[in-house]
């Protein structure tokens, strides 16, 4: 494809150069990113992807985006705790994936960034299966649920504080671990910084990191393994 052609995959807005040829460069649709845009602009996007596709994917949208986007699409599935807004195809295709993708949470508080990471997946053609609460606090709580962590393809574990549970989970799998830290914590927490610097000297072999908070990343990573 000559460069002059990539014009037309190109849809131009005041205010926003939208992607339509990312399906086939990337393997999924643009995704919108609704942290420094007006309601107004993300429905506007919103409007273009589903166009083209017959769906789309808002990430960090906050109570106005949500608001606008579920009044402009009715049948959107909007999650106000992961802060996502989905609009899948109709009819929803099977998932794609070789297997399973598992988003397993160290607590409670870290489930907003954890339903990031499973909305996406699955808006990313993938099978998604959720473990929540099982962190090291009370390390009998993951060491019963071993069976289901190796029926999965991919692991993303979702974990603030000291951000130790990633490596215990890569400790008893053999499939790749993507490991996620949250801005959970207490002071010495630093926003993160001490569960991502945990994770990052992760001993078990096979966890990789993503960025603090980034359930976005963590699943669009899980999911080019899942596809490969």
């Amino acid at each position: 494809m000559k460069l002059d052609d990539l014009g037309r995959f190109i849809e131009r807005l005041p205010f926003a150069s939208i992607d339509h040829l990312r399906p086939a460069t990337q393997g999924h649709q643009e995704v919108i990113l609704c942290q420094g845009k007006t309601p107004e602009q993300a429905v506007a996007i919103a409007e273009r992807l589903d166009a083209a596709a017959g769906s789309f994917l808002a990430t960090r949208a906050d109570v106005a985006h949500r608001a606008a986007l579920a009044a402009r699409f009715p049948s959107a599935e909007v999650n106000d705790l992961g802060r996502t807004v989905y609009l899948p195809p109709t009819p929803e295709p099977a998932p794609t994936g070789r297997g399973t993708i598992l988003v397993v949470t160290a607590g409670t508080s870290d489930l907003p960034v954890a339903e990031e990471a499973a909305v996406t997946a699955r808006a990313f053609g993938n099978t998604v299966a959720r473990l929540t609460d099982v962190g090291v606090a009370g390390i009998h709580r993951i060491l019963t649920q071993t069976d289901e962590l190796r029926r999965a393809a991919v692991i993303i574990v979702v974990a603030g504080m000291e951000g130790a549970l990633p490596s215990v989970v890569g400790g008893l799998v053999p499939v790749p671990v993507i490991a996620v830290p949250t801005s959970v914590g207490y002071g010495a927490s630093f926003g993160g910084v001490a569960a991502l610097l945990g994770m990052l000297n992760s001993c078990a072999a096979g966890v990789t990191v993503v960025n603090i908070d980034n359930g976005f990343g963590a699943a669009a990573a899980a999911s080019r393994i899942n596809h490969s």
